[in-house]
């Protein structure tokens, strides 16, 4: 079959020419396998009657049942080619590599026709190293495909079709509409064609459209574990509880599914669960104690501990079947990248792509990690060379699309940053963004004794989609407003992440100390670590950034959704939901704190030493702090005290929740009668007399929630209710008292912010005004309002250059009024430069030409004649 026209042909393996394909003398089958395996073949030949069991027990793992049937069925007379398969397959599950790569050989010498013989037989040679044979099955799969010479009666073997002519180069696009949708309509229940189609997409990076393609197949078939295992896989660089969920319904069917097994060692990595990964991998070699993956995984934990003989020892047992498997190397530098060891992982990807310099995994990997350690100018060409070569794989696609963006970003730069932003926003705050990360770099140098590498590469984005590819390689973004890879830091800039208020200054200090407590550890350190001195060092630059203790947050830790610091790390990867992961932030922050508190910054910073020389940070906190049993006991202690020290004045018991057949509960008013400061009860009064506007009644419960909770500032917290009803009311200087209060506690509050400039600005309280101008800009610095109002104040106070600044950014963001703009930044200019004031005046007047102070300047900036002689 043609799939579109010849496929082209690499360099030719060596062969004898003409007739059927020579083979390596010890691949020669004995002769009386040969008659076994003819007389098999003739037409008529039956498949032997266990044969739907036996793809049943293969599927429960039963592989040394598919063994025994698949040799009784030859003796019966049962179809070689269907029996050879189903062995074969028993055979690579178990880590028999030789055994079934002669089995295929021998039956694909007979089999002349058979694509899923040779398919399989490429898949065991490379698994036992045998690459001259792998390459000369994939020249027949190509011979037959060419020639339309392939037997495609079986739908099975339109699968293998399928999946070989992408190897050989094929488009997918076509492979996919004119194989494998004609077999959807056919045979829609084949889990082959589910698993092909899925896998297509996963090797182009298309995560989303590979779990469709799973989840159809799961239901038709959900029964088999191989679909819930590429369902699992479809997540894994996106939701992980989706991810465990997957593999748990595969391990349900299967508990023994080697698959499934190593993706959850994979998972169990990232979540640096090291214990059970182990005792995962210990599972897989009781069923297959060859397999490479397994190996690789267990010279990731080596490294991650530490144990460089351990390390090389498990590589060399991976690299045992195939000697040059890129694989190997490439996903032993996947983990070490996925654990912000990029130097590593980058090293790793090199060794493969030096076992096979056309392994396009590793160079779309090795790519990545470049870009992410600063090294760009090779990074982008390995990306484009993989776009190049697939132009299907969507990750390689995305990063060659970025590139085109990023190359209209406008580059700032200093002794110590490299800072790209939009063409647009460069010239509105870049020198601010410069401003702010010397500042902190200034602090944390200081205080962690830790000088990075400059420079410090910052890239801020307009678009959240560029952010996501620059950052996870996919347009979606998880949620994040930042990430730091060491020495790069990615983030979402006001634009990006407008409709959800961000503090972008907040936002860049907690990425910078990544940079810091990266480079410390020579990223070796564990997440929960990372996050947690970040915020915490959000907060002592700013009391106001950072997390602060809410009363989920409170309710949280006094109840059961306080995770060990043992299995803190966990909490990123796979949260119950958003709130979660948040939560995971603010307790590795309260994790920080509780070590400062007990040991000092001494012993934190001894830790991150520790951590740089390569001791597992179990180890670390145990030298500096405490075992791990005590410390997880006493933490949990000192976390549920703070917890229930939070605004103790307040009743915290919350209303009763019926259980299923138990009588509908008492209304909240009722209930609350006799509870006069508790927290539900004064919230849910506030915002019913809040929502019918009854805005007297609301100012009791506010108050008092204010009162005794002050700490609370957060955008569903009573202050912004207070200061709406003293609005309402016409209690104008109320409302002033309780926004200021919100401003000092709340950094992401722009409504607040404006509204306290504006009354500023009416008691021409200057101060007031600066102050809030610059809260706000730090939020959103892309609108006029602010600059109007920071720049008559700057004035007012005698500031002249800021005023100047003020004007000049407002014109940058094309205000309402240039005219006016380009007046005043004449009329502020005329003092220190003539000649740019009188260019402002006239564009001013080419926007109004009646403008008369425009006018009036333009008189006044005419150079005086010399009188007459």
């Amino acid at each position: 079959m043609d799939v579109q026209g010849p496929i082209p042909r690499p360099a030719p393996s060596p062969r004898p020419q003409g007739g059927v394909p020579s083979l390596p003398p010890r691949l020669l089958p004995s002769l009386a396998l040969l008659l076994a395996l003819a007389t098999l073949l003739l037409p008529g030949a039956q498949a032997a009657p266990s044969l739907d069991d036996a793809r049943a027990a293969l599927r429960l793992g039963k592989h040394a049942d598919v063994i025994k049937a698949a040799m009784e069925a030859i003796e019966q007379g049962g179809r070689t080619e269907d029996w050879a398969v189903l062995h074969a397959k028993a055979l690579l599950a178990t880590g028999q590599y030789p055994a079934a790569r002669d089995l295929l050989t021998n039956a694909a010498a007979l089999s002349r026709r058979s694509l899923p013989i040779r398919w399989l037989g490429h898949h065991a040679a490379l698994a036992a190293g045998d690459t001259l044979a792998a390459a000369s099955l994939l020249d027949d799969i190509r011979l037959l495909i060419n020639a339309q010479a392939a037997d495609l009666r079986d739908p099975r073997a339109r699968v293998a079709l399928a999946e070989a002519a992408i190897v050989l180069g094929a488009d997918p696009k076509v492979v996919i509409e004119k194989i494998l949708e004609p077999l959807r309509k056919s045979d829609p229940a084949l889990p082959e064609l589910h698993l092909a189609r899925g896998n297509i997409a996963l090797d182009k990076h298309d995560a989303a459209l590979a779990a469709m393609a799973f989840e159809e197949g799961i239901r038709s078939q959900p029964d088999d574990p191989d679909l819930h295992h590429g369902l699992a896989r479809a997540h894994l660089d996106g939701d992980r509880s989706a991810l465990v969920e997957a593999l748990e319904n595969a391990l349900r069917i299967d508990e023994r599914h080697v698959p499934s097994l190593l993706l959850l060692v994979d998972h169990q990595i990232d979540a640096e669960d090291y214990a059970e990964a182990e005792r995962n991998l210990d599972a897989v070699a009781k069923v297959n104690p060859a397999h490479p993956d397994a190996w690789a995984f267990r010279a990731v934990l080596a490294h991650l501990r530490n144990n460089p003989t351990a390390e090389a020892e498990a590589r060399s047992r991976a690299l045992q079947p195939w000697p040059t498997n890129p694989r190997v190397d490439h996903l032993i530098g996947l983990k070490l990248s996925r654990k912000y060891r990029f130097a590593e992982g980058s090293a790793r990807q090199r060794q493969a792509l030096a076992f096979d310099p056309s392994y396009l995994p590793a160079k779309s990997a090795l790519a990545s990690d470049l870009l992410r350690l600063g090294e760009e100018d090779e990074g982008w060409k390995l990306a484009h060379e993989v776009h190049q070569q697939d132009a299907y794989d969507v990750a390689a696609f995305n990063l060659v699309t970025l590139h085109d963006s990023l190359g209209r970003y406008t580059r700032l730069t200093n002794e110590h940053f490299v800072v790209r932003l939009s063409s647009k926003e460069a010239p509105i705050y870049g020198d601010r963004v410069l401003e702010l990360l010397s500042r902190a770099r200034a602090t944390l140098v200081a205080k962690y004794g830790v000088e990075p590498v400059s420079p410090t590469y910052v890239e801020i984005f307009a678009e959240q989609k560029d952010f996501g590819v620059r950052t996870f390689g996919i347009p979606d973004n998880p949620g994040f407003l930042g990430v730091c890879f060491g020495r790069v830091v990615t983030a979402n800039g006001p634009a990006a992440t407008r409709g959800r208020e961000s503090n972008w200054e907040a936002v860049l200090w907690h990425e910078f100390t990544h940079v810091i407590t990266l480079q410390a550890t020579a990223n070796r350190m564990p997440r929960w670590l990372s996050e947690g001195i970040s915020v915490h060092e959000e907060l002592a630059a700013n009391a106001s950034w950072g997390q602060h203790f809410n009363p989920r947050y409170r309710s949280m830790i006094v109840g059961d959704d306080l995770v060990p610091v043992s299995k803190l790390s966990g909490a990123f990867l796979a949260p119950k939901s958003p709130f979660h992961l948040q939560f995971a932030y603010f307790q590795s922050a309260l994790v920080v704190d509780f070590i400062l508190r007990q040991k000092g910054p001494d012993s934190l910073r001894a830790i991150l030493r520790d951590l740089r020389d390569g001791t597992p940070i179990n180890e670390a906190l145990a030298r500096h702090v405490a075992p791990i049993p005590e410390l997880d006991k006493s933490f949990k202690e000192f976390a549920v005290a703070r917890a229930q020290g939070v605004a103790p004045g307040l009743d915290w018991s919350k209303p009763p929740v019926p259980k299923p057949g138990d009588p509908p509960p008492q209304p909240l008013a009722e209930w609350a009668k006799d509870k006069p400061t508790n927290f539900y009860a004064l919230d849910n009064a506030a915002r019913r007399a809040v929502a019918s506007k009854d805005w007297k009644a609301a100012l009791p419960p506010l108050e008092t929630l204010v009162r005794l909770f002050p700490e609370h500032a957060t955008a569903d917290s009573a202050y912004p209710l207070l200061a709406r009803v003293h609005r309402q009311l016409g209690q104008t200087n109320d409302e002033q008292r309780v926004l200021v209060a919100l401003a000092e506690r709340n950094h992401e509050a722009p409504d607040a912010y404006l509204r306290l400039m504006e009354l500023a600005d009416a008691n021409k309280d200057w101060p007031a005004v600066l102050l809030n101008a610059r809260r706000f800009l730090a939020v959103n610095p892309l609108v006029p309002a602010p600059y109007r109002l920071l720049a008559k104040a700057a004035e007012a106070s005698n500031d002249s250059n800021t005023a100047l600044q003020a004007f000049q950014t407002l014109l940058a963001l094309d205000p309402p009024n240039p005219a006016d703009a380009h007046y005043q930044v004449a009329r502020l200019l005329r003092p220190k430069d003539p000649a740019a004031a009188r260019r402002h005046v006239l564009m001013a007047l080419e926007e109004a030409p009646r403008h008369r102070k425009a006018l009036q300047l333009l008189l006044d900036l005419q150079p005086a004649k010399d009188p007459a002689p």
